[in-house]
């Protein structure tokens, strides 16, 4: 069957190194994918450095996957797929469909949910496998480094918003101007909401507005964030894909009645929030998960018909560790992704 390369890391927090592996067929309900490129998603790290449960070295990360399908395994073509078809699979890589969560149709929440990258290697490689049920496909108006972002952060924020209690007209806050946020901000726009973006600095406000964000909020103004967003009217959502707790926290105040906080962004930290914040205006926190390969279809079709794309800065599959510091770093603007040539 030959080889490929793969980046792998050994050990935990490990450096990544370019290996050589051998190339497997794809098992029964499975495709091999020749991956184009793969997007670097700041949950990697909780992989890399081996803090989720059953995390298993050597190491492929990989969740944010667009290429093509090169090997059909049995059973994979009754599914509708093809060799040729160009496809994504994002953090639901598959699920176990027999858990009560599967059984009752929502496998996005599945208990043995395969995340690529932790259930099997990931991405970041020439090629890799993937179950039938965790392929979407990719639009034509979609290169492969625009939609392998799109198969998480993309469809996380998308998701978040189109689930959230939000109708048009309304107004909506996001949270976070970075690799989800920026994404965060062109959906509000695009599903006709009033849209504030909330970030650190004023330098930021240019690049809201350039996103299509109606409204510009400095976090590190004297003004706090839940006056700033009662001096607008209040937000009706506020969708928080910030990874900081205090920053998610400041926004609770400036719900209006019945506004619902949506949080996406990961943090250890606990959020800050009193039962007398949310009981007496009657507001709500939700926590929200990614999507399934339906709503990852879902969010490349919306986008394509909208022109909504991510921010990425493409860089070969060799490069891996450098990019991934950038990531760490925060400096990545927005959304670094490994291609293969």
């Amino acid at each position: 069957m030959g080889t490929y390369r793969a980046a792998q890391v050994a050990t935990a927090n490990g450096s990544f190194e370019i290996v050589e592996r051998r190339t497997t067929e794809p098992g029964p309900d499975h495709v091999r994918l020749s991956v184009e490129a793969c997007g670097i998603c700041h949950s990697d790290d909780s992989f890399v450095s081996g803090g989720l449960p059953g995390v298993r070295f050597p190491l492929v990360p990989g969740h944010e996957v667009a290429g093509r399908v090169a090997e059909l395994g049995e059973g994979a073509a009754n599914a509708g797929w093809s060799v040729g078809d160009r496809v994504t699979v994002g953090w639901f890589g598959g699920s176990c469909r027999h858990c009560t969560a599967c059984r009752q149709g929502d496998f996005i929440v599945c208990e043995n949910l395969k995340v690529p990258g932790w259930a099997y290697d990931g991405g970041f490689a020439e090629t890799m496998l993937a179950p039938v049920d965790a392929l979407a496909r990719i639009p034509e108006a979609f290169s492969a480094a625009d939609a392998g972002p799109m198969a998480c952060a993309g469809v996380t924020t998308y998701n978040g918003l189109r689930r959230s209690s939000a109708m048009p007209g309304d107004r909506v806050a996001v949270v976070g101007l970075g690799g989800l946020g920026h994404l965060g901000v062109q959906f509000a726009v695009a599903m006709g909401f009033e849209t504030v973006a909330i970030a650190r600095g004023p330098e930021k406000a240019a690049l809201a507005e350039g996103f299509g964000a109606h409204h510009y909020i400095d976090s590190t103004a004297a003004t706090s964030v839940a006056d700033a967003l009662r001096a607008l009217g209040g937000a009706k959502v506020v969708l928080a894909t910030a990874g900081n707790s205090e920053a998610i926290t400041a926004t609770v105040d400036g719900l209006t009645h019945r506004g619902e906080l949506v949080v996406i962004g990961v943090s250890p930290e606990p959020l800050g929030i009193s039962p007398l914040q949310l009981i007496l205006p009657g507001r709500s926190v939700r926590g929200h998960p990614s999507g399934t390969a339906q709503d990852v279809q879902d969010t490349l079709d919306f986008s394509a018909l909208h022109g909504i794309r991510p921010t990425v800065e493409t860089v070969p599959l060799t490069e891996v560790g450098e990019a991934y510091r950038k990531m760490l770093s925060g400096a990545a603007r927005f959304r670094m992704v490994l291609t293969n040539g």
